[in-house]
Parts: C-alpha cells; sequence; structure tokens
C-alpha cells in the first residue's frame, strides 16, 4: 500500500498524562502498531481558553511541558480555537497570545490552530505567520457545495465536514485529488444523525468559553442522557472504522482521519488508541504497559 492514513487525535492538554506513556511505546514497540498509520497531530486546548470551541477545554497540563513533549516526538500540535463568536475585543487575550508564541515555531513540525472565526484567522495569520489552519467541524458544513467552496480555501490545509458526509462517498470522490487531500473526516462521533441543532449545540459551548453565564445546552437526541460511549459511536451510520478506513477511504484518495474525545475520559480515548492503532494481536500488551505504569490513572 502506497497510501498511509495520518491520524489526528484527541487531548494535547486533555491528556497530556497519557500521551506522555503512549507516545514512547508507540515509538518504541512500532510492531505493535499498525504499519499503515501515523500520528500526524494531537490537538486541544488549556483549561479556560477564551478562543476554545467544539468542546470547553479541561486540560491542565503546563503549556511548556505539552511543548516539549510533542517536540520530543516531532508531532504537529493543534492549538483548537474553533469559537464561533469572538469578537475584536476577545483578539488581545493575553492566554491564547502566549500559546500561539509558544506554538508557532516549536520543533520541525508545522504546527497548525483549528479555527471558526474569519477574524481571528485573519489576526493569527498576520501575528504568527508560522500556523497553518484547519476549518473547523463546529462551522457544521452539511453539503458537499459548501465543502467543496470551504475546501478551494487557500487559507486551509484541512477542512473537517461534519461527520453526516463521512458516507456521502460518490459526490465525496468526484472532488479533485487536491481537494481529497484536503478532508479530515470525523471517525467516532456519537451524536445523533438525526441532530438538527448542532450549531446552536457549539454556540453554546463558545458562550461558556467566554465566560458567559449560561446554562447546558438542551440536546435534542432521545440518547443525549447516556453521554458517549464509544460503542455507540461504532453503531452510529457515519462511523468510520480501521475496516473502512483500509479498504474504502485509502483507496479513494483519502488519508486525514480525526477522533474525537476532548471531553471524555482518558480510559476511554486509550480504548481509541487501541483500536485505531494497535494490533489486535498486541492490544494486551499495550494495555498491560499502560496499566501498570503507577503514574497513570485512567479512572
Amino acid at each position: 500500500m502506497n497510501r498511509k492514513a495520518y491520524y489526528h487525535l484527541p487531548g494535547l492538554f486533555e491528556f497530556y498524562e497519557l500521551y506522555k506513556l503512549f507516545l514512547p511505546l508507540f515509538y518504541r514497540r512500532r510492531e505493535y502498531f499498525y504499519e499503515w498509520c501515523e500520528i500526524a497531530t494531537i490537538y486541544g486546548a488549556p483549561r479556560d481558553c477564551l478562543w476554545g470551541g467544539g468542546r470547553v477545554g479541561s486540560g491542565e497540563a503546563k503549556p511548556e511541558e505539552v511543548a516539549a513533549l510533542m517536540r520530543e516526538y516531532d508531532i504537529s500540535s493543534r492549538l483548537a480555537f474553533s469559537n464561533s463568536l469572538l469578537k475584536e475585543e476577545h483578539l488581545s487575550d493575553r492566554k491564547c497570545n502566549r500559546l500561539c508564541r509558544l506554538f508557532e515555531k516549536n520543533g520541525n513540525s508545522k504546527n497548525g490552530v483549528i479555527i471558526y472565526s474569519d477574524q481571528l484567522l485573519e489576526y493569527i495569520r498576520k501575528k504568527y505567520p508560522g500556523f497553518y489552519f484547519v476549518s473547523s467541524t463546529t462551522k457544521v458544513i452539511m453539503d458537499i457545495k459548501g465543502l467543496e467552496e470551504e475546501l478551494m480555501r487557500e487559507e486551509f490545509s484541512f477542512v473537517v465536514p461534519d461527520f453526516r458526509l463521512n458516507k456521502s462517498l460518490s459526490a465525496l470522490n468526484a472532488l479533485s485529488d487536491d481537494l481529497k487531500a484536503k478532508i479530515e473526516f470525523l471517525c467516532n462521533e456519537c451524536c445523533s444523525f438525526e441532530c438538527h441543532d448542532r450549531k446552536s449545540c457549539y454556540e453554546n459551548v463558545s458562550r461558556k468559553c467566554l465566560g458567559e453565564d449560561c446554562g447546558d445546552h438542551v440536546c435534542v437526541s432521545p440518547d443525549a442522557a447516556k453521554g458517549y460511549s464509544f460503542s455507540a459511536a461504532m453503531k452510529n451510520p457515519a462511523f468510520i472504522g480501521t475496516e473502512d478506513i483500509l479498504n474504502v477511504y485509502l483507496p479513494a484518495g483519502y488519508s486525514n482521519f480525526k477522533i474525537e474525545g476532548r471531553s471524555l475520559g482518558s480510559a476511554v480515548v486509550f480504548e481509541m488508541l487501541l483500536y485505531y492503532l494497535t494490533k489486535p494481536e498486541y492490544r494486551l500488551n499495550v494495555r498491560e504497559e499502560i496499566y501498570l505504569d503507577s503514574m497513570l490513572d485512567l479512572f
């Protein structure tokens, strides 16, 4: 196979302790893991991140330590700055600008920003030109025409469409190879396929990141009270599993796959790492090496 799958993993700040153990294992015991995949990026946002969106940032790891870990393994860091309600007054936020200064030129790999606001996009492009940009799935792009228009914007290196476009392959395959290369599929969304209020949900998160006093978004899904489970995500009509990646998406010219999970527990995210990256016959080995390390509390 000439093509590889490039995974974009959740929890840059949120799961620092997990990645501090998993990354050396991934590169030291490469035979445990699928040879057809690579860790391309890890994305996230720290706690109290004004520019954050998608999920309310909960990462408590020190940014300098996170940057050092990514630099050590030459992995691209992505700052999740996908707040949809930013105004000019928010652009001077000291914490977010400090993160930009730290990650703009951290290591050999170019680092990125996941973004919604065009105003923030232009601000970062001018002030921190070392970043590349990812059009956030929080834009909820659900039609092929809208996706194509977004893919054609030269500002974006990648575009994450709404998960409900994942299986629209007849339409997606009509795109040029250059545009296909920019598509980043959200593989493991658990949200109801029929949800009609996803944008409002993301706007509620944006308000919380801005520190506004607002209640929780009331999800319209009949299964909302159950919360996220990976087993439920696997039953979603839009789920992209490893067999799909190998037999459908890679042969069709797609290479980039995003795994969600920033707001989940490290044990759940670890199971995703086992499923998407680890050969079945070595999953127990990887579990043992991670679980038996007393430095990590997964539960």
